[in-house]
């Protein structure tokens, strides 16, 4: 009788599935993405009284400090980086130094993907198709870089002054397809102003809320950015 119930139990455990067995499945079945857009050149910022990054990884140091933060609250979870090229490549003819493999030495610090994207166009299409999205939905997507009400701007000040000519625009946000998400997706623009419209229209067209600032945001070295407006404040 010992020996039938002890191969009950066991026949009941597998086909419930182990509890590692069904965490490691709802991990695989999760993305993390992570956007960061391009920094400035010092061509068009040396004019102005309040110049534009600075320093070069203003948004690759951000982006870092949230993979960081992603993995260490969900042990295992599948993190795909994009970085927008372009700009980086320009800015490190600027600086006299090639930029991308210190990118890439983020990439392997952290054990994440790195994809490359120098059109919007193949970040959408990253963002539809990078993954089997019938089986792995994007669980978190978040964006560091420059940005108004109304588009995140991928190469701000880097190819024309105050100016872009790469960006994701909220008319737009109509070609990510429907369903990509999961249920409870985490989606935010750590930019300055997506909370004014932005939000309203991610929200339209996808049916997932995205928190962003109302007001400007200030980049940091050692923190996430935060809300540089008096009075501004996070809003979805």
């Amino acid at each position: 009788m010992r020996a039938f119930l002890a191969a009950v139990f066991v026949l009941v455990y597998v086909l419930a599935g182990s509890p590692r067995s069904a965490a490691a499945a709802e991990v695989a079945g999760r993305e993390y993405v992570v956007i960061t857009g391009g920094v400035s050149l010092w061509a068009w910022e040396k004019f102005k009284a309040q110049p534009h990054d600075n320093w070069w990884m203003n948004f690759v140091r951000a982006a870092r400090l949230r993979i960081e933060e992603i993995q260490g609250l969900n042990p295992g979870a599948q993190v795909t980086w994009l970085v927008f090229r372009p700009s980086y490549v320009s800015r490190s003819r600027q600086d006299g130094r090639n930029l991308l493999p210190l990118i890439e030495s983020v990439r392997d610090a952290f054990g994440v993907k790195l994809v490359y994207f120098d059109r919007t166009q193949q970040l959408v299409d990253y963002l539809n198709g990078g993954q089997p999205r019938s089986r792995v939905k994007i669980a978190n997507l978040e964006y560091f870089g420059h940005s108004n009400k109304a588009c995140w701007m991928f190469d701000y000040s880097n190819h024309m002054d105050s100016a872009s000519k790469a960006w994701l625009h909220e008319d737009e946000l109509g070609k990510i397809q429907p369903g990509i998400f999961t249920a409870d997706a985490f989606v935010k623009s750590w930019g300055c102003h997506s909370g004014e419209s932005m939000t309203r229209k991610f929200r339209s067209a996808t049916g997932v809320p995205m928190i962003g600032a109302r007001g400007k945001t200030q980049y940091l070295t050692e923190e996430l950015p935060i809300i540089s407006t008096p009075g501004g404040a996070w809003t979805r």
